[in-house]
């Protein structure tokens, strides 16, 4: 009998950080799509990793030097965008931020209590959150980044 377990994989990411200006690991939960072709679905919303979201199609492989299954490109994009929050305003809750945005339709995972990453899903416009960001930023409550915005979330 399979287990929801047999159905997903870690996969690797490893990339240069401009935020951190060194290079980063990063491993992620995927639905595997096509074993054999080495296709897996992004199940994890990205912490660091750029130019990736969740329930995008990538491919990887067994990397021996890694000794784990590696990200090599994305091979079909979700329209999903992500998007990397971090706390400036130590007044603030962060849950109460979050909360917020999840009423806007976006789910996001929590790093500690000054970072998030959050998942714009493509069916949801991104005008009202942007604004939001941008509200926040000016009023120094955050500072975010746009790692991964999809086509339909540019303006």
């Amino acid at each position: 009998m399979m287990t929801l377990d047999d159905n997903y994989v870690k996969i690797l990411f490893r990339f240069h950080s401009n935020i951190f200006d060194e290079e980063m690991v990063e491993t992620m939960w995927a639905a595997i799509v096509d074993r054999d072709k080495g296709l897996y679905k992004l199940d994890s919303i990205p912490f660091y990793a750029p130019l990736v979201a969740s329930d995008d199609v990538v491919f990887a492989e067994f990397d021996d030097q890694e000794q784990m299954l590696t990200y090599r490109k994305t091979v079909e994009y979700s329209g999903n965008s992500t998007i990397q929050i971090v706390l400036m305003d130590k007044f603030t809750d962060i849950n109460t931020i979050r909360d917020m945005f999840r009423e806007l339709g976006c789910v996001s995972e929590k790093v500690n209590e000054g970072y998030f990453s959050m998942e714009i899903p493509f069916s949801v416009d991104y005008k009202n959150i942007k604004q939001k960001l941008d509200e926040m930023e000016t009023k120094e409550i955050i500072v975010y980044a746009e790692p991964c915005l999809a086509d339909g979330h540019r303006y």
